[in-house]
């Protein structure tokens, strides 16, 4: 499940109905999905989505989403510092970002609009929604690993577009697990 950290004043929230309540009020939608257990790291993309046709469907039909696919980034893949670099900088899409993460782990740091920068660490069963337009900067978690289904209101998919505010290097880099402490630098 999901660990919402409120980096200043630093207050980390571990509850699903406080996560989702904090997170609806800066405009980001948050809800975990029955994974039956982990999802077989086996299954190929086409069977990962097939598992969850029904939802997925859904999520396009409510959120005007034409397509999607399943990304799988782990510590081998080539140029991964380089993938990275482009989304530890903060910035913004002009369509939704959703994931829902079949394995492994990540962190979103959003930068509402009104109040302070917040961390969401997400993990196996987790589904969120970044809005359009929403200043947002992502990374992996320790074991560098994250595997999720992604939706695009656009078949072309999305273009990061950098606030060029350099905010991201007053916080730590990466989500380090609910036992450690992230904040500001």
């Amino acid at each position: 499940m999901a660990l919402l950290t409120i980096l200043n004043p630093h207050k980390t929230l571990h509850a699903y109905d406080d996560i989702v309540t904090y997170l609806a009020g800066i405009g980001i939608h948050y809800e975990r999905w029955n994974t039956g257990g982990v999802i077989s790291e086996n299954l190929s993309a086409e069977e990962v989505l097939g598992s969850y046709k029904v939802e997925i469907e859904a999520l396009k039909a409510e959120g005007g989403y034409v397509t999607a696919d399943v990304i799988d980034v782990n510590h081998t893949t080539p140029n991964l510092e380089d993938m990275l670099d482009k989304f530890r900088k903060e910035h913004w899409h002009d369509e939704d970002e959703v994931r829902f993460i079949v394995s492994g782990s990540g962190v979103f740091c959003i930068n509402p609009k009104e109040g302070p920068v917040v961390s969401i660490e997400v993990a196996v069963g987790d589904l969120i929604r970044v809005p359009r337009g929403t200043l947002h900067w992502f990374d992996l978690c320790k074991e560098r690993r994250i595997r999720a289904i992604r939706l695009f209101q656009d078949s072309s998919g999305w273009t990061p577009r950098y606030s060029n505010s350099r905010l991201e290097d007053s916080y730590l880099p990466v989500c380090l697990g609910q036992s450690d402490v992230l904040g500001e630098k």
